[in-house]
């Protein structure tokens, strides 16, 4: 988001909440939602036993290892847990204080009964005999316009054909996963990911190609965008809502799909 206010970069690719934001501080250039990718949560809750029939309520009592104050990650698990009728604060111990990209460790090395992680920590964890997916924080959480991509007004309207390219090309993307396995999208990502080998790449495409991560479109739909408001609601991360007309632009990904 700094990048694309100080014009260091004309194109971002963030979380939502973002442009919420910078709208509600008052920008006068600010920043439009043109393009949504992701409509789920990418985090999943790993246990440090099986449960065949785990409950969100089943966390009472339990400590987990969870995501810094205001992170997506950390609201939508209190999101979950408050429709679940669990508080927070009360029913269970959320640490905050190891980092995002420790948090696998410190559970393979006994660290708390829970934690929420991301790919590929949580296959890594499964792999590992350490943890056991027991929840997809992304289905649990309902459609969220968890990633997009997003630009200055003042760039979208004095370059609309380079954002209708960009958008063209992403709804390829999209085109091709919705018309390929997990399993062939894996070999072609591959490259990417030259630490992590293919069938834990096939394993991790296929675990949110099934729950339906990725959009078949990049229409950025009003009610998934209240959706996102409520959770920074709950979260007291938001004090007034920002008007869906004004940070999203559906014309371009509308053009895209035809």
């Amino acid at each position: 988001m700094t990048a694309v206010l100080s014009g260091e970069a004309d194109i971002g690719f963030m979380g939502s909440e973002s442009s919420i934001y910078t709208y509600n501080e008052g920008a006068t250039d600010y920043v439009v939602n043109f393009a949504q990718l992701t409509q789920r949560a990418g985090n999943f809750l790993v246990s440090r036993e099986p449960i065949e029939d785990f409950q969100w309520e089943d966390l009472k009592g339990s400590t987990v290892l969870g995501g810094r104050k205001g992170g997506m990650p950390q609201m939508v698990f209190e999101y979950i847990l408050k429709q679940h009728g669990l508080d927070p604060v009360s029913d269970l111990s959320i640490n905050q204080n190891i980092d995002f990209g420790s948090t696998a460790a410190a559970f393979s090395e006994g660290e708390a009964d829970y934690t929420v992680e991301f790919e590929p920590g949580a296959t890594s964890l499964e792999s590992e005999g350490k943890g056991y997916v027991v929840a997809s924080l992304g289905k649990d959480s309902g459609y969220v316009p968890y990633t997009a991509y997003s630009a200055k007004q003042s760039f979208i309207e004095e370059h609309p054909d380079v954002i209708q390219s960009f958008t063209n090309a992403l709804q390829k993307g999209m085109d091709f996963v919705q018309t390929h396995t997990p399993g062939e999208i894996a070999e072609v990502i591959e490259p990417q990911f030259p630490e992590t080998d293919l069938d834990t790449i096939t394993t991790i495409v296929t675990r949110y190609y099934e729950q339906n991560t990725w959009k078949a479109d990049l229409i950025f739909q009003e009610e998934s965008f209240e959706l996102l408001q409520d959770i920074l609601e709950e979260a007291g991360e938001l004090e007034k809502r920002a008007p869906y007309e004004d940070i999203v632009t559906t014309e371009f990904a509308e053009k895209a799909v035809k």
